[in-house]
């Protein structure tokens, strides 16, 4: 028998070839479960970010701070510093932990810039 060349065209026509066991009893010809999994996702954990009272850093900057930082109207601001004045610790916001190590950090780089001692932490909810 004399061999001929098959063109790209010929051989993507005729697919692939069967086995004889697929030939024989038909099991595998195309036959599948399909499954869908949905992924389950987890909420993040949450982080309380908390504002420390010192008698020396001035009221007003605290305010605007709250503001500046956690992007709290003046209303809120005040409440909060004067929870955080009358009480020795007040909670600014609850975020996810970057967020939150991030409005840390802000706090601590301004305060430290501008001469104050305010402290501020996270810890999870």
């Amino acid at each position: 028998m004399k061999s001929v060349p098959l063109s790209r065209v010929d051989i993507l026509e005729t697919g692939p070839r069967m086995t004889d066991r697929e030939e024989s009893d038909g099991s595998d010809i195309g036959v599948g479960v399909v499954s869908k999994t949905s992924p389950k996702t987890k909420r993040p954990s949450l982080y309380k970010v908390l504002l420390l009272n010192d008698d020396y850093t001035p009221q007003e900057f605290v305010v605007w701070l709250l503001q500046a930082v956690f992007h709290k109207d003046a209303e809120a601001a005040v409440r909060i510093m004067m929870h955080v004045h009358q009480k020795g610790v007040g909670v600014c916001g609850v975020y996810t932990y970057e967020v939150a190590e991030t409005k840390v950090a802000q706090v601590m780089e301004i305060s430290r810039r501008n001469q104050h001692p305010l402290q501020c932490t996270m810890e999870r909810e």
